[in-house]
């Protein structure tokens, strides 16, 4: 099947310890270990697949155990990759913290997929899908030559602009269709134009408020994810705030905001287009992620979804 959803970007493996509590600079604590697939392009890709979009990923590993399991686990799954493999580079890996709070502190070693180049990346199957997606975890260039080539074609660009990275030129926004930042990456982009925004303040803007604010980066549509607050939807005719979906046991939180591009990419391509109902279904596949753990092994599968959403709908019965 040909894809519908292309993304290009990062695979890295994650090496991850549960544990209690986060060390102390200088402390040694037990903690739990687990391996898996991850990075945000390859997260993004399994979660748009798992929920129902034909998807294919592209991104570059190095020549080694960890990128062949890469290989091993998209088979597995039935998503399309494209694993480009670069010589005398290691795969991207990822260390995570993950305390019994369900949050994380990461550190991501790029490899293999800083070497990304645009020659790496096939235009036709760019041309030929109906949404194209990018983030921050390869070179920038590749990004600005993928949108290009979607945008020239008529293909819908997302970008999702993490992590901010200071070499970030705000001009690719002119090739942006839909930006999903989330409130430290709009707080840092619209640094660039309205300087003195904070976390802080961001978190005490009403609605209407952001949406202006969402407004000033010139991007057709803005979705900010606002973790335990939902996310906002701001197009030039208005926004839309969608709240998070609660009632949910969380046990981390690693990927929830991959979870929601991927989710809403496929629900882009479900919905015919309606950017609002596909935020409300990347906010579900988001919420759905948090109750598992890991990144790419918690994305939840098209039927779960489905059951999630088909009892939300459901009215409460009457006692």
């Amino acid at each position: 099947m040909k894809p519908q959803v292309v993304v290009v970007g990062s695979f890295v493996q994650d090496l991850t310890w549960q544990c209690a509590e986060f060390p102390r600079a200088g402390e040694t604590i037990i903690g739990r270990f687990v391996t898996g697939p991850g990075g945000k392009g390859s997260n993004q890709a399994v979660a748009a697949g798992r929920a129902g979009a034909a998807t294919l990923f592209i991104g570059a590993v190095g020549d080694d155990v960890f990128a062949d399991g890469a290989e091993k686990f998209y088979a597995a799954e039935g998503i399309a990759a494209r694993f480009v493999r670069k010589p005398g580079q290691a795969t991207g890996t990822a260390a995570i913290l993950v305390n019994a709070a369900a949050q994380n502190e990461i550190v991501v070693a790029l490899g293999a997929n800083a070497q990304l180049e645009p020659r790496d990346v096939d235009p036709d199957l760019v041309r030929s899908a109906r949404v194209v997606v990018c983030q921050h975890e390869t070179d920038l260039a590749v990004n600005a030559h993928v949108l290009r080539l979607a945008r020239t074609a008529g293909v819908t660009t997302v970008l999702n602009p993490a992590p901010m990275r200071p070499d970030f030129d705000a001009s690719i926004l002119n090739l942006v269709d839909v930006l999903i930042p989330n409130e430290t990456e709009f707080v840092a982009l619209v640094n660039r134009i309205e300087p003195d925004l904070t976390a802080a303040s961001l978190a005490g803007l009403a609605p209407d408020q952001l949406h202006r604010l969402c407004r000033t980066l010139g991007v057709p549509t803005v979705i900010v994810t606002l973790g335990g607050r939902g996310c906002l939807v701001s197009e030039p005719a208005g926004f839309t705030a969608i709240p998070a979906c609660t009632g949910l046991t969380v046990v981390d939180t690693t990927g929830a905001g991959d979870a929601f591009v991927g989710g809403f990419v496929a629900g882009l391509v479900e919905s015919g287009g309606n950017r609002v109902a596909a935020a409300r279904h990347g906010n579900a596949v988001a919420a759905l992620s948090v109750t598992k753990f890991g990144t790419a092994p918690s994305m939840p599968t098209k039927a779960e979804i489905e059951r999630f959403l088909a009892e939300r709908a459901s009215p409460s019965p009457v006692r």
